[in-house]
């Protein structure tokens, strides 16, 4: 079953919809892989050989699907509580699925006591991390051929807000983290890029 419903307004004043599902690698993966090829393999040039591991199969995945069902994102809980394969296709980034992809997964990880998550964020999608509530650490490095650093966040530090776009984001810890002021701007649209971090 979806964990929610989304909505944003775009330029044009339609409403973009799409869901956010948890989903199993098992009855899933061709689905995930659709999104995961198109976007590290074909747009980023991620050997298609590394691009499916060891963890898929003990991971909790997290599906985003268009008004129409299609595939449009994913993403990742490993067991070491790291996420990963964040993706968002093209056509749909700076629309808010890389946000409510990363509610989702942080959702579910304070649900299962997690109090701390890292990822590999790609360098160019540092900003967006960090609007999130993500910290770097440690020195910038190659992976997969892409220059990455370490990000982390602790999710059960001081509540912050953040005005984002005519929403609050509430983190630290993650409680329902985007709340929308409005359904009728037509400013939800986001300036960081959303669907570029691999592994």
């Amino acid at each position: 079953m979806p964990f929610a419903l989304h909505q944003r307004i775009n330029s044009g004043g339609l409403k973009d919809l799409f869901t956010i599902e948890k989903v199993d690698w098992d009855s899933h993966s061709i689905t995930l892989l659709r999104v995961r090829n198109r976007v590290f393999v074909e747009e980023q040039k991620v050997p298609a050989e590394i691009e499916v591991d060891e963890y898929d199969q003990q991971s909790i995945h997290f599906l985003a699907l268009d008004q129409n069902g299609s595939p449009i994102g994913t993403a990742r809980l490993l067991p070491d509580d790291r996420v990963g394969r964040v993706a968002v296709l093209i056509e749909w980034r700076r629309k808010g699925v890389g946000r409510a992809l990363m509610n989702e997964t942080l959702t579910v990880a304070t649900q299962r006591g997690i109090s701390r998550v890292t990822l590999h964020a790609q360098v160019s999608s540092i900003p967006f991390y960090s609007e999130l509530g993500f910290e770097t650490e440690g020195p910038e490095f190659d992976e997969a051929g892409i220059p990455h650093r370490q990000m982390h966040l602790d999710l059960q530090g001081k509540k912050k807000t953040t005005p984002h776009n005519g929403a609050v984001l509430l983190r630290n810890p993650w409680h329902a983290t985007l709340l929308k002021r409005s359904v009728t701007s037509a400013r939800h649209s986001h300036s960081r890029p959303n669907g570029s971090k691999a592994f």
